[in-house]
């Protein structure tokens, strides 16, 4: 892979696709599933998606760690869409629902919900526990992702 090249998870079917960076702006979709990859939508994952999203991306990836009976979870909700819409292509959006998925609390040491956590190149970079609006979600990517 060249350096002008970025790796994406599809967060639907969870194959890796390799996007040159020029072609970002071009909904660019996946290979094996032809789902768009950078739409600017927020996806639901499940845990393998995510673990291999994590490991795999170089596009940034902001996870909100969530549950339906969460108050605050709710709220935020349409800023976290807010911002994703802002965002693409550069920075993709996604949930994991931790009532459906207990486990991943626990591997992602999450404490309290919502929990968001920013992922890019293999690793955790970020993370901010709370509520927060559309700007500030903004202005946390801006700061922890290399862009």
């Amino acid at each position: 892979m060249s350096s002008s090249a970025k790796k994406m998870t599809c967060l639907d079917c969870g194959s890796v696709n390799r996007v040159p960076t020029d072609k970002l702006t071009a909904g660019p979709k996946c290979g094996t599933c032809g789902a768009k990859l950078a739409d600017g939508k927020v996806r639901e994952l499940d845990p393998a998606t995510l673990s291999k999203a994590a490991r795999n991306d170089g596009t940034p990836l902001l996870v909100d760690f969530w549950a339906p009976w969460c108050g605050p979870c709710r709220t935020m909700a349409p800023a976290f869409a807010q911002a994703a819409r802002n965002m693409a292509p550069g920075v993709r959006f996604a949930k994991i629902n931790t009532q459906d998925h207990p486990n991943v609390s626990a591997k992602n040491n999450i404490r309290g919900i919502p929990a968001l956590i920013l992922y890019q190149n293999g690793k955790e970079i970020a993370r901010h526990a709370g509520a927060i609006p559309a700007n500030a979600i903004e202005a946390f990517v801006h700061k922890n992702a290399k862009l």
